[in-house]
């Protein structure tokens, strides 16, 4: 298997490829993957992992190149949003056959592939989160989803952490997954997606708990965003200190809006930005 690793958004830690190959042999023998590691990764202009340009660039290329069997986003920060459009648009056949698998900033690009019926998706860990403590487990629970795709353990793995409240009928097969923010600045344009019956499980990080509120207000609010099966909570983590105190945790806020809107509160998800966060495959 050849799996291609592109830097849509911020710059990747020279020392990961090693790190990662090594990590894969050892796990896997020779059974470990071939990494294709497109050199933009390593490009730095000012936030950005090379300007706009390189970044979609490399991307089309190993999304375009048909020896290459999945697309997996080196790392998460900021800048997808500016790609994504003008990327997927230059993506041909050989793009429709692939997965795709990353989270936090790579949700614009999750949004816009989904949206499309482009390969197959999932949210979940990415190379960069060699960096995080007890970041091999999760960089290998990415890894085997981007081998076997169709197990039925990964699937079953985000939804056996979804404690539901209060109970649904019908099937809680269908999901999606986004950081917060991230899906709150994507209503509206061309890369948002049809998640109607989707179980939409939510994250966030660094974000004061008035700005959780703020975009839950957003999101609910949304009139295709309302026809959700549900949503679901994952981990809001590094929260500033608000002053004067909020006084509501994220639980109570998701709460509040899902109240509000008729969208069904379904708990919490494992999902989030660390070294557990959960494979969620789309759909």
């Amino acid at each position: 298997m050849k799996i291609g690793i592109v830097a849509p958004s911020c710059t990747l830690d020279a020392t990961i490829p090693a790190r990662l190959a090594d990590l894969a042999k050892a796990s896997l023998g020779d059974l470990a993957p071939e990494f294709v590691i497109h050199p933009q990764c390593f490009l730095s202009e000012g936030h950005f992992a090379g300007p706009d340009q390189a970044r979609i660039d490399a991307l089309v290329e190993l999304a375009n190149d048909a020896s290459i069997d999945a697309i997996w986003f080196a790392r998460g920060g900021y800048g997808a949003c500016r790609v994504a459009e003008p990327a997927i648009r230059a993506m041909g056949p050989a793009a429709r056959n692939k997965l795709y698998l990353g989270y936090s900033d790579a949700g614009f690009l999750l949004a816009g592939l989904y949206a499309r019926g482009i390969g197959r998706v999932a949210h979940g860990p990415m190379p960069s989160d060699l960096n995080r403590d007890g970041g091999e487990a999760a960089v290998l629970r990415g890894l085997d989803w981007l081998l076997n795709p169709a197990k039925p353990t990964v699937r079953l793995e985000a939804h056996s952490q979804l404690h539901l409240a209060p109970p649904l009928t019908g099937p809680l097969n269908t999901y999606a997954a986004f950081n917060l923010t991230v899906f709150s600045q994507l209503l509206g344009t061309p890369l948002q997606p049809d998640l109607t019956d989707h179980i939409l499980m939510i994250e966030e990080i660094g974000e004061y708990m008035y700005r959780i509120d703020r975009s839950l207000f957003h999101i609910t609010s949304n009139p295709h965003v309302r026809r959700v099966a549900g949503i679901s909570l994952g981990r809001c983590s590094a929260v500033p200190d608000n002053d004067p105190d909020f006084v509501l945790d994220e639980v109570a806020i998701t709460k509040h809006w899902c109240a509000v809107s008729g969208i069904p509160w379904l708990g919490r998800a494992d999902i989030g930005h660390d070294a557990a966060n959960t494979v969620v495959p789309f759909g």
